[in-house]
């Protein structure tokens, strides 16, 4: 596959390789790269079943979408090294069903797209005199999966962006502990201002050039493409996934999870919908209901890692779905969840199901029980992202303590 910029609006726009596309993090016009042309998943989607690994549902697809640039061998190098960990599906009632991604190092689903790039950087580089650094922005989960991703890698330099007091403390220590090649700056302002920080670099040729400057943000492709491949696995665990409906209801802040979702429908994966859940940093819900885009300045909440009020990979969706608008309507569906109602859901789902989930999950899982209270046709399949371990979750913020949710349900395992 060849990428290109989201802003290259011209007949023969300038192409990259995979390679160039995550070494770069963002085009040189300012754009984000994206897939020129869409392959086609289908066939080897069809291969696998529920007995299929992580490792080995990524292999097939990796094999397939890098056939032209990386070898097989390389491949599973890169995904040998990523993944020593794998999402878990937990199927509960009424077609609700929670894919687990906080089973890696870092107890979040930033692990799968982390670890992938800093493995395939970690290929590219072998063997050369060239080294990178990585400059990315963190609202709080993004961070830390970056830093356990990239410790210890010879050939990278990484600093982290994050804003002062809108992340939990033990999102901080997870940033600030690690030192080697790890570099984590507090900085008194909000994601929103972290993040124009970072793109302000990438568009500045004197200091790209001097530092080989690149992002791990999911403005990185190298961050975005492994997202999606746990959508093809989280279908493959169901008997027969090409006659079901599938909504996949996907806690939303800067849009990358959702974003490769979509790439991961447009590739033949056979899911009806998305849901995109929100907190009150609600412009894309606001969007698909007004058709007006209006960004503004993120407002802090208890599912932190989506305090975003101008998400990036919106520019991404906008081009995937050539700007219109009715498209995105019959592929999307906006919630907004507010404080208090994340707060509500966390206990519900203890009292009920005796787990305990975090508060970015508690967004996606009320989301998706609207939906279901909505849809007329009962028979679909929602499939909740739950994207944080609720250990994560910080209990005085919240003011959830052991009167209101007893210890001994929490999730057993990270």
């Amino acid at each position: 596959m060849k990428y290109i910029s989201t802003r290259d609006q011209s007949t023969n726009p300038e192409t990259v390789s995979f390679e160039e596309a995550i070494f770069r993090g963002l085009a040189p016009d300012g754009g984000l790269y994206y897939p020129r042309e869409q392959p086609d998943l289908r066939k080897i989607f069809k291969s696998f079943n529920p007995a299929t690994s992580y490792k080995e549902v990524v292999l097939g697809l990796c094999n397939t979408l890098f056939s032209g640039e990386l070898s097989k061998e390389s491949v599973r190098r890169i995904v040998e090294k990523a993944y020593s960990f794998e999402p878990r599906l937990k199927s509960l009632d009424h077609g609700l069903h929670l894919l687990e991604l906080f089973h890696g190092p870092s107890c979040a689903f930033k692990d799968f797209g982390a670890f992938f790039l800093a493995a395939a950087m970690d290929e590219f580089l072998k063997g050369c005199r060239r080294k990178a650094v990585v400059l990315v922005a963190t609202s709080g989960d993004t961070g830390s999966a970056v830093a356990r991703a990239f410790l210890g890698r010879s050939n990278i330099e990484v600093v982290i962006l994050y804003p002062s007091g809108r992340v939990s403390p033990l999102q901080e220590k997870q940033l600030t502990t690690l030192g080697g090649n790890i570099t984590a700056l507090e900085v008194e302002c909000s994601f929103d201002d972290c993040q124009r920080l970072v793109k302000k670099a990438f568009i500045n040729k004197e200091l790209q050039e001097r530092l080989n400057l690149t992002s791990a943000n999911s403005i990185n492709l190298g961050r975005l493409i492994p997202q999606s491949f746990y959508y093809f696995y989280a279908l493959s665990r169901f008997e027969n996934p090409q006659a079901g409906e599938y909504w996949f209801s996907v806690p939303s802040g800067n849009f990358g999870n959702l974003t490769a979702g979509v790439y991961a429908q447009q590739w033949g994966l056979p899911v009806r919908g998305f849901i995109a859940a929100t907190n009150i940093n609600d412009v894309v819900p606001q969007y698909l209901e007004s058709g007006i885009y209006n960004p503004h300045p993120s407002f802090h909440t208890l599912s932190n890692a989506m305090d975003v009020g101008d998400p990036s990979n919106f520019e991404r969706l906008m081009t995937l779905f050539n700007q219109d608008l009715n498209a995105m309507r019959r592929m999307l569906r906006g919630e907004k969840i507010t404080d208090a109602e994340t707060l509500k859901t966390i206990r519900e789902v203890s009292r009920d199901y005796g787990f305990l989930i975090d508060p970015h999950t508690a967004v996606g899982w009320l989301a998706a029980r609207r939906f279901q209270q909505q849809k007329l046709n009962r028979g679909a399949e929602i499939i909740v992202l739950s994207t944080a371990h609720a250990g994560k979750l910080d209990r005085k913020s919240t003011r959830l303590n052991s009167s209101h949710i007893p210890l001994s349900r929490m999730p057993s395992s990270a």
